[in-house]
């Protein structure tokens, strides 16, 4: 992985929300770019967590000029170690440029590789799923995952492409997608929905985070504050839930804040992004109906 290739999205938005706190969790360290920040910043001491060995070892290596400061963990961000509080809890969700940038780690539609996408290399392959699924179970996944409005007609495609030889790499899957659905002179690939709906499933992502949220307010100390930053509506959708519903937590983003305009020009990534913080409070608050 070239960490120079991946730039940290809304670096400066999260260094104002957890500037000079004592300890923090990184939950999607990846290549360090968020992480290296805060230090600079003056947290004393951040944790980086990733399910991607790869990532883990790029980030050590990185932040070794920070001694005993920066501590990397190979782990799921739903196993959030238990313990001691922490100040802060930092996750940036969804697949890092470097991940996509590697054929061989088969995330990318761009580049031809095998069609893996697995995070970190256990469980089924996305291989698996486009050629053992049933057509109904395969659309259901295009649908809710990739918020595809032609998931049926790229799932019988791929049934049909898979019954006269299985569906392996990268850009066989790319082509049968867009041969389902055409391709829009100008427009966004045709199987980017496909892609990002395959990968959210290979890696259960929205369970994972789903699961991860509680912990990482369990974790918190008061005055805690755990910082999301999201790239599509189902993901901010998990995390503005679980921020309104948890009694413990005071949200601090009423509305998502979103990347500035030079930055995107920047970092394409950055242009879907959206950031919601929150912090814990000394008490449970009141549901509104009790408070009143």
């Amino acid at each position: 992985m070239d960490e120079e290739a991946h730039r940290p999205v809304m670096v400066d938005e999260v260094v104002s929300f957890l500037r000079g706190r004592g300890t923090v969790v990184d939950a999607t360290v990846g290549a360090g770019g968020h992480a290296e920040a805060l230090l600079e910043a003056g947290v004393r001491h951040v944790i980086g967590i990733d399910r991607d060995p790869e990532a883990v070892a790029l980030a050590a290596r990185r932040l070794a000029r920070f001694g005993p400061r920066f501590h990397a963990v190979r782990a799921r961000f739903s196993e959030l170690p238990v313990g001691n509080r922490v100040d802060g809890v930092l996750y940036d969700l969804g697949v890092s440029s470097m991940q996509l940038e590697r054929a061989a780690r088969g995330f990318g539609y761009r580049l031809p590789g095998p069609l893996d996408m697995r995070m970190d290399g256990s469980g089924p392959t996305a291989a698996d799923l486009v050629n053992e699924l049933p057509e109904e179970e395969l659309a259901g996944i295009i649908s809710r995952y990739g918020e595809e409005p032609r998931a049926g007609r790229i799932a019988r495609a791929i049934v049909r492409a898979r019954a006269r030889a299985p569906i392996m790499t990268t850009d066989q899957l790319a082509r049968v997608v867009a041969g389902a659905v055409g391709r829009r002179r100008g427009g966004p690939h045709p199987a980017r929905r496909t892609f990002q709906a395959l990968r959210i499933a290979v890696n259960r992502e929205l369970e994972e985070l789903a699961a991860s949220l509680p912990r990482a307010v369990d974790l918190l100390a008061p005055g805690g504050r755990v910082v999301v930053i999201s790239y599509h509506s189902l993901e901010d959708r998990i995390v503005k839930r679980a921020f309104r519903d948890d009694p413990r937590l005071e949200v601090l983003t009423r509305k998502p804040v979103r990347p500035r305009l030079e930055e995107v020009r920047a970092n394409p990534r950055a242009r879907s992004a959206k950031l919601r913080a929150a912090e814990r409070t000394g008490e449970a608050r009141l549901p509104l109906e009790e408070a009143a």
